[in-house]
């Protein structure tokens, strides 16, 4: 069964350079160690232009099952450039802005 990982968040407005170098190391380092990222069929990445919170990016993940993803979250866990991507990642955005959930398809 297809889930999608969807992550939300919102840049804090005077970080937002910063947030552009960071967002291009993290898609360098995902090219660089695919297999880090082998259970992940795809990846796209958008930022919100009408509804909701205006320049809000999201993240829509696609995993075979629930069970691959949580394969690819015990690995990136124990990464620790990944882990220390993801501090700094942290103090770019707003935290009350940022949300993470798992999503069914309907097959």
């Amino acid at each position: 069964m297809t889930i999608l990982f969807v992550e939300t968040w919102v840049v804090k407005p005077e970080k937002q350079a910063e947030f552009t170098k960071w967002w291009q190391k993290n898609l360098k380092y995902m090219k660089q160690n695919p297999k880090m990222f082998k259970e992940m069929k795809s990846m796209k990445v958008y930022t919100q232009r009408f509804g909701g919170v205006y320049g809000a990016y999201v993240v829509l993940a696609e995993f075979d099952s629930l069970a691959d993803f949580e394969k690819l979250q015990v690995r990136t866990m124990k990464d620790e450039g990944l882990m220390k991507m993801y501090q700094e990642s942290m103090l770019l955005i707003d935290p009350a802005t940022y949300t993470v959930n798992i999503w069914n398809a309907l097959e």
